[in-house]
């Protein structure tokens, strides 16, 4: 049992060191000589004009994250109605409740004012 308990620590070290390794070596082999040039803004190849620290509103990312809930909820349903015939009515209910928290969702969402273009 304590062998199968090995393989997956081994396993689990080995997936933390693929992108960890590689960051802590980015770190220490980097070149440490900055300038004025170096560390100065730089977007799309011209200078930069006034602060750079722009607020935006949290509504943009609102809409960002309701768009991807609602993008991976067809990505959830597209194999259940695929396999709608087979699931039967267990299959049925458990899509009609996931659709039903998705909907409570967007409606606290609504209520709460996050769609709104103000």
């Amino acid at each position: 049992m304590l062998a199968t308990y090995a393989f997956i620590g081994i396993f689990a070290l080995a997936a933390m060191s693929f992108p960890l390794l590689p960051l802590i070596l980015a770190f220490f082999l980097r070149p440490k000589r900055p300038t004025p040039v170096k560390q100065s803004t730089y977007e799309c190849g011209l200078e930069a004009i006034g602060d750079m620290h722009i607020q935006f509103k949290v509504q943009y990312y609102l809409y960002a994250l309701a768009f991807v809930i609602f993008d991976i909820e067809v990505v959830f349903l597209y194999p259940w109605a695929v396999a709608f015939k087979k699931m039967g009515v267990y299959g049925f209910t458990v899509a009609a409740i996931f659709l039903l928290m998705l909907f409570a969702g967007l409606v606290y969402e609504w209520r709460k004012g996050a769609l709104e273009w103000v």
